[in-house]
């Protein structure tokens, strides 16, 4: 080999050196720079997540529409100055899969963090309110209108007279809701959104809001609740959201407990199953429009599509609106062959399989309920 071809080969090789060495100096300063880019997303992600000021006691009241989606919220606190950065906030919000924000008017301080706010959206905690109106699971809608004219300028003859309104309540609800359906115009019913007017605390910004507003919060709540057990529903031999909640609202009226309520709904499943009437007494009560203490024989003899006594299966409607309890028992019923039931007044619902055996329990308790009538 001569001289010439060593010298070659030795520049080839330094060449291939070099170029090695430059390649190596690459991947370094590559992975510099996405090491770089990753803290400074790290300190990015982390300071747009921080307080906008940790040291704040300024409070900003902030409104969140029913139906605002996670995009929509970020840019209301970004623009209230509540939050550093609406994307990061939607982006965080998907991550932590937190997307079934409440509705309403919060009280948030730019001294909060975003996990502070999520929680707060999540469960409608924060929220400012000039009015706050209390529903107690199994109140009548005459007994909600009353409250509501109690604690607003709205008159309750006009509240009832709207609730009984069936072109209002078409116009103004039912295409915003699809779970009401015609099964509420049905003219046998007292009112038609009887058992759709969800027990809660509801709280809004103005001291006297407008009727439409404070009923389209408790059927947002209803949206929300029949949502989480939307599978079920779909699957329930029932058939219809309508039924459920009718259910349900006998149930709310016989039990108080969890556990009783799933055992009440097997037994209305069970006398549903055999054609038997489901005979509960607070289906006389709402048939005579009357908070009874105590059903007597006379009592049964009333004429009304609600009287559980004389028609077979379910009423015409809901008797009261129920609590989600109630509406987890329907979708969840406990199965025996228990086909009666008896409730005392101290709570305890004793079950029995035989008319035999539930004239026995009447027999030795049935004279509590004299006793708070009297």
């Amino acid at each position: 080999m001569s001289k010439s071809d060593d010298q070659m080969k030795l520049l080839n090789k330094q060449r291939k050196g070099n170029r090695l060495r430059r390649f190596g100096l690459i991947v370094v300063i590559v992975l510099i720079i996405l090491i770089a880019a990753a803290v400074c997303g790290i300190f990015y992600v982390k300071n747009a997540l921080a307080p906008v000021d940790k040291s704040s006691a300024k409070k900003v009241t902030v409104q969140i529409p029913s139906g605002t989606s996670s995009v929509k919220i970020g840019q209301i606190l970004k623009e209230k100055g509540i939050i550093n950065n609406a994307s990061v906030f939607r982006y965080y919000a998907k991550y932590k899969n937190e997307s079934n924000f409440k509705a309403g008017t919060y009280l948030f301080s730019p001294s909060m963090s975003t996990n502070e706010i999520i929680q707060s959206l999540n469960s409608g905690r924060n929220q400012s309110a000039a009015l706050q109106i209390t529903v107690p699971e199994g109140w009548w809608v005459k007994d909600i209108a009353h409250r509501i004219a109690q604690q607003t300028n709205l008159n309750e003859k006009d509240i009832l007279n709207k609730m009984q309104d069936r072109n209002y309540i078409k116009q103004h609800y039912m295409k915003d809701y699809p779970f009401l359906t015609d099964e509420i115009l049905n003219k046998q019913i007292k009112y038609p959104l009887e058992g759709y007017l969800f027990p809660a605390t509801y709280r809004f910004s103005q001291k006297n809001p407008s009727l439409d507003t404070i009923i389209k919060a408790m059927l947002d709540k209803t949206q929300d609740v029949l949502g989480k057990y939307q599978k079920q529903i779909n699957n329930n031999k029932l058939g219809s959201v309508h039924k459920i909640l009718t259910m349900a609202s006998l149930l709310e009226g016989e039990a108080q407990s969890l556990p009783d309520l799933k055992k009440v709904s097997g037994v209305f499943y069970n006398r549903l199953d055999k054609g038997m009437p489901l005979q509960t007494d607070p289906t006389i009560a709402y048939a005579k429009q009357k908070h009874l203490y105590h059903t007597t024989y006379k009592d049964l003899d009333i004429k009304s599509p609600y009287n559980t006594y004389k028609n077979k299966g379910l009423p015409v409607g809901p008797i009261n609106n129920p609590g989600e309890e109630a509406i987890e028992a329907v979708l969840n019923p406990i199965k025996s062959d228990d086909l009666y039931f008896f409730a005392r007044p101290n709570g305890e619902v004793i079950f029995t399989k035989t008319l035999k055996e539930h004239h026995a329990v009447v027999k030795k308790y049935g004279h509590e309920w004299d006793k708070i009538k009297s």
